[in-house]
């Protein structure tokens, strides 16, 4: 439940577009229950600190939480930004994964390393892990959308600029968006991003799509915001005539004799048509094995036009960090914001490579209950007993459970994957009560409405009982109730050695097993389906983990500082998916040997699985 609610601005300012007008652009379902929200205000939760890198003089935050509940934090605390790049789903219709590499057990990597074999990438066992989903219909997706630029507004600088980076499936319906909240005014350019190296094969497109579009816009263009004009190296030189302004006018310069002055131009200035590299980076360097990565010379050109160093540089649906990671290098300040678990450590561990200093933040919003939505949803339904598909219901509900008395019960659970449903309010539970639950069969007698967070339970129940349009029974379930009862966290078992001359440190904390009943169900599934699909050509190749499970390890950290509170990471090793290891941020042409090291005496262990999964133990 939100501690309170944070208004998305402090006072309606003159002549801003409100809601209304925003209807006569566009007319989309779910405009009043979005003005009702709007007028609540952003929830604001607790917040933990989760880790502290380095110092962190500069107040760099990795939030994970989701964007509206991130703004409410940031107002609360009164910090505003100066530029926002946002890469927001494209409302795309595509679901996206992450490759989950298997490591190379340490016993059988160093094996391989003594007799000299290289490793091939392509033997490399891995399954694919379904990371989120970009499913939406566009009226979800607008009010969406809308709620969140809305929050991202209120924290931003009167001097601040704005870059939302989406594609065709969306982009213009937002550009009038944007023109409703930000104002026509203060609308910048578009800047289409060319990936003149993408290749289209046999496509059915009349015109193969080539491009990216990104919305520019500041807040408010009278208040001097930051703007850098930006060039580039031509291929060749070519020859410019060579002209001033006078009166506002562009006029040709001349040397004595009348005679135009020409010179060798050898770059030009950048133009909003930005041609780099394609979706994934070429650049080895670069690709951190997340799906909708960008490139680094993409964000550099929006932060080194935009910003000025020591400036606050946010990205809200932060992804593979490559906003954070750029913005570090450029000495700007940095706020990386997701919701995935998966984005929060790979922008850690990238960062950390770095040497850049950061705290990591959790917001209790619910959030943190599943690492991972789109898999949570795919699994509901064995996760609530009982619950089954029903043909005869609508969409609204998940299924219904029987019961021997009351027959048919429908159950309501929201989608972990809008956080627009994650609230249970007096505006949701009017649309069940006056448009769900009417469009039921008549003989239904029960339904139960399952949530992750509440404006106020009994104020809900109130409301339900005072309402006397329907003698059907409404149960409120809390879902995190479900969420906490399938988390089983990772068996670990340990050694600690003293070392005495050794080069990582004083002491050595050696896994001897290592168990996770989550990545061996992911396993065991792919297996199946693997299975089923074999062919000749294609035989059946299982995934096998040894008797010690030391292949499931991505991670290890230790902290020799404190035994409880947020984490000190003293010493950490990660292990690529060629099995070398990452020893605190430095790579390394040796592979993992089961340990991870550290000088002082380690009093906590905390352990990474392949998924992404963390566990901690005292040691």
């Amino acid at each position: 439940m939100p501690i309170k609610y944070v208004p998305f601005v402090p006072e309606p300012v003159e002549g801003q577009a409100v809601l209304s007008n925003f209807n006569r652009v566009l007319k989309y379902k779910g405009v009043d229950e979005l003005s009702m929200t709007l007028q609540r205000g952003m929830p604001l939760y607790e917040v933990e600190r989760q880790e502290i890198i380095g110092d962190n003089l500069d107040g760099n935050m990795l939030i994970r939480g989701e964007c509206i509940s991130a703004c409410a934090y940031l107002k609360n605390r009164g910090i505003q930004v100066d530029l926002v790049y946002i890469d927001p789903p494209f409302a795309s219709g595509a679901d996206y994964a992450k490759k989950v590499y298997i490591r190379r057990n340490p016993k059988v990597a160093e094996a391989i390393k003594q007799a000299e074999k290289e490793l091939d990438i392509e033997e490399l066992k891995a399954f694919e892990e379904k990371m989120y989903g970009d499913v939406w219909d566009k009226e979800k997706y607008l009010n969406w959308i809308y709620e969140n630029l809305m929050a991202i507004k209120s924290i931003m600088s009167e001097t601040s600029s704005i870059y939302v980076h989406l594609d065709f499936h969306i982009g213009h319906y937002v550009k009038i968006i944007m023109d409703e909240i930000f104002g026509e005014d203060n609308y910048q350019n578009d800047i289409y991003w060319y990936y003149y190296n993408k290749l289209h094969g046999a496509t059915k497109q009349v015109f193969p799509r080539a491009t990216d579009m990104i919305l520019y816009y500041v807040k408010n263009r009278n208040s001097g915001f930051t703007f850098h004009h930006l060039t580039e190296e031509r291929d060749k030189p070519v020859k410019k005539l060579k002209y001033s302004f006078v009166d506002g006018k562009i006029q040709n310069d001349k040397d004595e004799n009348g005679k135009a002055i020409t010179y060798m131009s050898t770059e030009r200035q950048i133009d909003n048509v930005w041609r780099l590299s394609m979706l994934q980076p070429a650049d080895k360097e670069e690709p951190v094995g997340y799906a909708t990565q960008k490139p680094e010379s993409l964000l550099e050109r929006v932060i080194g036009a935009s910003s000025d160093e020591k400036m606050i540089v946010a990205d809200f649906f932060g992804g593979s960090g490559v906003t954070a990671a750029v913005a570090s290098r450029l000495n700007r300040k940095f706020i990386h914001c997701d919701i995935g678990i998966n984005s929060i450590q790979t922008t850690r561990d990238r960062l950390r490579k770095t040497e850049a200093e950061f705290d990591i933040i959790e917001i209790k919003d619910g959030v943190q209950l599943f690492r991972n939505p789109v898999q949570t949803m795919d699994k509901i339904k064995e996760l609530i007993p009982g619950l089954k598909n029903e043909d005869s219901l609508d969409s609204f509900w998940e299924g219904a459970i029987s019961d021997s008395k009351l027959g048919m019960i429908p159950v309501y659970v929201p989608n972990l994957m809008d956080s627009s449903s994650k609230l249970l309010d007096k505006v949701m539970i009017n649309r069940i009560i006056h448009q769900a639950i009417p469009e039921l069969n008549s003989t239904i007698k029960k339904v139960i409405v399952y949530y992750v967070d509440i404006t106020d339970i009994n104020e809900i129940n109130k409301f339900i009982k005072e309402d006397d349009s329907t003698t059907v029974e409404i149960e409120l379930r809390d879902l995190k109730v479900v969420l906490d009862d399938v988390v089983i966290e990772d068996y670990i078992e340990t050694h600690t050695e003293e070392l005495h001359e050794d080069l990582f440190g004083g002491y050595a904390v050696y896994i001897d097993k290592f168990i996770s009943d989550r990545v061996m169900n992911k396993i065991s599934d792919f297996n199946n389906k693997s299975r089923m699909n074999a062919t000749e050509k294609k035989p059946f190749k299982p995934i096998v983990i040894s008797e010690d499970g030391l292949e499931l390890i991505e991670f290890l950290s230790l902290d020799c500082t404190s035994d409880s509170g947020e984490w000190h990471s003293d010493g950490e090793v990660k292990i690529d998916k060629l099995g070398y290891m990452i020893v605190n941020g430095n790579k390394t042409n040796e592979f993992w040997d089961c340990r991870v090291c550290c000088r002082e005496k380690p009093l906590r262990l905390k352990v990474r699985n392949i998924c992404g999964d963390e566990t901690i133990i005292k040691l």
